[in-house]
């Protein structure tokens, strides 16, 4: 099988790879480039494990072929915990004991810091809607909301 030539920057580093058409950035990021925090989980981009920022946006790498990240920006937990923004709402996520597994963590960090990025002053609803492609099957949801909530809050001095 013919493979391709990408570049791309991943955590703010400049990646050179070549990838198979076919494959999926879920797979070449965790067993190529040995990235950890997106993990498999359904395979269908329907529980959001596997969810990252690509060019400023998440997006579900389970459904993201490798060879779409060229010329890309993606970012992982990994590079996000140098953001203010995500290092706060981790601290709050901490407090709140908001995980209990720790599987859909990544996703929700992700989703949670694009959320506070574009949308500083949240609302209750707005918060759900953009975790809502996020399964989490131990929580319950409510402690995740309540730390995206105050880190919204003590981002704009509340």
């Amino acid at each position: 099988m013919k493979t391709h030539k990408i570049k791309f920057k991943l955590n703010g580093e400049t990646v050179l790879a070549e990838v198979k058409p076919n494959e999926v950035l879920i797979d070449f990021l965790r067993y190529k480039l040995g990235v950890k925090s997106p993990k498999i989980g359904c395979d269908r981009g329907d529980c959001g494990t596997c969810t990252v920022i690509m060019n400023g946006k998440t997006v579900r790498s389970c459904l993201v072929l490798a060879v779409e990240a060229d010329g890309s920006e993606i970012i992982t937990v990994e590079g996000a915990n140098k953001n203010k923004i995500t290092q706060k709402l981790q601290k709050k996520l901490h407090e709140k004991n908001a995980f209990q597994c720790g599987f859909c963590a990544p996703g929700m960090i992700l989703s949670a810091t694009e959320l506070l990025t574009e949308n500083p002053k949240p609302t209750k609803e707005e918060i759900k809607e953009a975790i809502s492609g996020n399964l989490c099957r131990c929580t319950g949801y409510e402690p995740i909301v309540q730390a995206i909530e105050e880190t919204a809050k003590r981002e704009n001095g509340e």
